[in-house]
């Protein structure tokens, strides 16, 4: 087997993405000491995690037309400096609405460099080599997020809440210089038509309100309504302006459309899994910060492990396959979490479920991430990147909102989880079929 070549562009862009699905879950473990640092309420914690979540969905469409428009070196390296900046300002701030704003500021930064990771890595790679790289990039999109929880709970146990932000800085400064030499300028040429601004402003102020809405603690359904009322005159001005910021085209295909809905199933269980699982550990197990991002472990070991070894069992069972089992081993994991007795060990109760956990993420992401941006021309790449993010960042906060208002103890949470990847798992299965009638005919 010739060894493949990538070149400098496959580590600057997963470096880059690691570093922003780090700092959306970097908050769980640190949340208490940063809301006695500030003198935080409950409610203003949670905004210190929103606002990221905020901005980051909210700005994703855009970010993602502008890679296309602008140029890939150019758009990157306007985000790097953008959560570069955010992130110092971050560990030096001492107020709450500062901290607050530039955590927003930061998810601006993060909303650019989502999409213009993946493009770059469509411009720069083909065929198989395109597959491995994307397989990496569906690795970090979990190990970003697993590592995170440790991360942030080492460094605020052996440091300061504030080291998870300002180790972002030295990373920043490093990937600026290297994109700076190794990435080519202007791989995809700025298109000839104009933004279009108020499709823009349209998706932005839309995905907002239905995620400010998810997240607030009263007017919920009014916050959504208007959201949901925006996305429609977006949708609708869509499909009639020349230069569309969203080309409907993408939606057709039947493939892409599914990948899209199960990137969204999938943020809406493991979202809220990551969020409630450190707290449960931390009350039930007395586990402190550190050793509540450990125990995640058994997840992040046996996700990366095989997601290094996918690309050629994708290239040996398909794409659709391979989510399908991926989906039904989540299942599995999230099945047994919700039967677990929590009295019993870690060991027992959450390790063992974890590593079903950890097949199925490791199994899911890849394919999930090419299906995503599959049959799509390298013109509309950074846009089709940008909606599978989008979806990625709104099925967050859509599960956790579920997830809480239902309410109840662990288990009741676990079992609505559950039931998110049910209807993954039904989804994944209309693919596999629609493949197998294709693959006759």
């Amino acid at each position: 087997m010739v060894k493949q070549k990538f070149g400098m562009v496959l580590p600057i862009a997963l470096l880059a993405y690691f570093l922003i699905l780090m700092d959306n879950s970097i908050i769980f473990t640190s949340a208490v000491e940063i809301g006695r640092d500030l003198h935080l309420t409950a409610q203003a914690l949670s905004w210190i995690s929103n606002a990221y979540t905020l901005t980051f969905g909210g700005f994703l469409l855009l970010s993602g037309r502008l890679s296309d428009l602008i140029g890939r070196k150019r758009i990157f390296l306007i985000g790097l400096a953008i959560f570069g900046v955010a992130s110092w300002m971050i560990g030096l701030s001492n107020q709450m609405l500062l901290t607050i704003l530039l955590r927003g500021v930061q998810g601006i930064g993060a909303s650019i460099l989502a999409p213009s990771t993946l493009a770059l890595m469509i411009d720069a790679y083909q065929g198989n080599q395109l597959t491995t790289a994307i397989a990496y990039y569906g690795a970090t999109a979990g190990v970003g997020s697993s590592l995170g929880l440790v991360i942030g709970g080492w460094l605020t146990t052996a440091v300061s809440w504030r080291a998870g932000f300002l180790i972002n800085v030295p990373f920043t400064l490093l990937l600026l210089m290297l994109a700076w030499r190794f990435i080519k300028p202007d791989v995809v040429k700025p298109g000839s038509q104009p933004v279009d601004l108020l499709g823009a402003g349209l998706s932005v102020v839309g995905l907002g309100s239905i995620i400010y809405g998810l997240l607030a603690n009263s007017e919920q359904w009014l916050y959504i309504a208007i959201g949901m009322s925006l996305i429609g005159v977006f949708v609708w001005r869509e499909s009639h302006v020349a230069g569309a910021l969203m080309p409907l085209s993408l939606f057709k295909n039947k493939i892409r459309a599914s990948a899209y809905l199960l990137r969204l199933l999938f943020m809406m269980s493991m979202l809220s899994f990551w969020f409630l699982l450190p707290q449960m550990m931390q009350s039930q197990y007395g586990f402190n910060a550190l050793q509540a991002g450990l125990a995640f472990f058994p997840l992040t070991v046996i996700m990366f492990l095989i997601s290094m070894r996918l690309p050629m069992i994708t290239a040996k069972f398909g794409q659709t396959k391979t989510l399908l089992f991926g989906e039904i081993m989540l299942g599995l994991g999230m099945l047994l979490l919700a039967l677990a007795n929590f009295n019993a060990s870690y060991w027992s109760a959450i390790a063992l479920p974890m590593v079903f956990l950890g097949i199925g993420q490791g199994f899911i992401l890849s394919p999930v991430t090419s299906l995503g941006i599959y049959e799509t021309s390298n013109e509309l790449a950074g846009i089709a990147s940008g909606i599978t993010n989008t979806m990625h960042q709104i099925g967050g906060p859509i599960g956790l909102s579920l997830v809480l208002m239902i309410g109840g103890n662990i288990h009741t949470n676990l079992w609505v989880m559950f039931s998110f990847i049910v209807v993954a798992i039904l989804i994944a299965l209309y693919l596999v079929i629609g493949q197998l009638i294709a693959d006759e005919q």
